[in-house]
C-alpha cells in the first residue's frame, strides 16, 4: 500500500518561518491546560491535560527537536505529566521565564534564532518576542496572539500544543514519515 498523503497542511510562508527549529518551549497553563485550576482543601491542585498534546511533544522528541516546559507554577500535577511525557528540560516556578530560558539554551547550545515558544499571557511574552517562531493559542490574552506568528484554531488544553507540535514537524519534513510509522503495526504487518 502507497504511503497516505498527510491531510493536515499550513501555509508556506507559515511552514518557512518555522524551518530550522531545534528547542520548543511550551507553557503550562493556558498552553498544555485549559489555564483553570482546581484546588482541593487539602490545597492540591488538579489539572486536566490533553493526550494529544502530550502526544505531539513526544513526536517532536522523536523528530529531534527538543520539547522544553518553562512554567510560572510548580505542582506535583505538572511534574507528573512533565516526567510521563519524558521531557528532560523543565523549569518550574518560573517568576521570570527569559531568566529561565537563558541558560536552558545555553546548555542545548542553542540560540533564539533555533527556538519556538507557546505562551498564552504576558509573563509569555519575553519569550515570544526572542523565539523565531512564536505560537499561541486561540484563547491566548490579545497581547500574545499579536506577536504570535500562528495562533492556533485549538484552545489551550485542548489540542492547541498539538497543533505547534504538528506545524513544527511539517516544518522539519519529518511529520509524513511519523505519521507513516504510526500506520505501520509493530510487526510490520501493515496497517
Amino acid at each position: 500500500m502507497p504511503p497516505a498523503a498527510p491531510a493536515l497542511n499550513f501555509p508556506p510562508e507559515l511552514l518557512l518561518a518555522a524551518q530550522g527549529v531545534r528547542v520548543a518551549i511550551f507553557d503550562v497553563d493556558g498552553v498544555l491546560t485549559d489555564g483553570r485550576i482546581y484546588i482541593g482543601e487539602q490545597g492540591e491542585s488538579v489539572k486536566a491535560f490533553s493526550t494529544l498534546d502530550g502526544h505531539g511533544l513526544k513526536l517532536l522528541a522523536r523528530a529531534g527537536i527538543v520539547p522544553v516546559v518553562i512554567t510560572g507554577r510548580d505542582s506535583p500535577a505538572v511534574r507528573r505529566r512533565v516526567a510521563d511525557l519524558g521531557i528532560a528540560h523543565a523549569v518550574f516556578g518560573a517568576g521570570d521565564k527569559l531568566a529561565a530560558a537563558e541558560p536552558l539554551l545555553a546548555t542545548l547550545g542553542v540560540d533564539w534564532s533555533a527556538v519556538a515558544a507557546m505562551g498564552d499571557d504576558w509573563p509569555d511574552l519575553p519569550l515570544l518576542q526572542r523565539a523565531a517562531f512564536a505560537c499561541a493559542p486561540a484563547n491566548a490574552h490579545a497581547e500574545v496572539r499579536a506577536v504570535a506568528h500562528h495562533v492556533t484554531g485549538a484552545s489551550g488544553g485542548h489540542g492547541a500544543a498539538r497543533e505547534c507540535c504538528d506545524l513544527l514537524l511539517i516544518a522539519a519534513g519529518r511529520y509524513a514519515a511519523l505519521l507513516q510509522d504510526h500506520l505501520v503495526t509493530l510487526d510490520g504487518s501493515g496497517p
